[in-house]
């Protein structure tokens, strides 16, 4: 596991969320209730940035553009929306559901960190 520091604790407080770049990949940070979530930036369907995504009471977090609701702990598909409505069965005939990539995080010395696996 390669760890990388990408921000400091106090630059994510509850409720924020930002983009970073971790070993060439664009990493969304959420602090949801206390806990810091690092997740793809775009959704695995149609590819929208789920930083403008909702973040759900119960940890969940919903895409902006077609409304797939991943978990943000295990990014988990939760409920998969096929988009658009008159078109959007067969196009999620093609369009598979897909996990949200995760990344595990960790606070050390008022930092945050994001690992990334070797063979990723």
């Amino acid at each position: 596991m390669n760890w990388t520091n990408v921000l400091s604790e106090a630059d994510l407080p509850d409720g924020a969320r930002r983009v970073v770049t971790v070993a060439g990949r664009e990493v969304l940070l959420v602090n949801h209730a206390g806990e810091i979530h690092a997740v793809g930036s775009r959704c695995t369907h149609m590819g929208a940035k789920m930083e403008k995504g909702e973040v759900t009471g119960d940890g969940s977090i919903i895409c902006p553009r077609h409304h797939s609701v991943f978990d943000l702990e295990t990014g988990t598909v939760e409920e998969w929306v096929p988009w658009p409505p008159v078109v959007g069965r067969a196009l999620g005939a093609i369009s598979q559901e897909h996990t949200l990539p995760t990344y595990p995080t960790k606070v050390d010395h008022g930092s945050i960190w994001v690992g990334i696996e070797d063979s990723q």
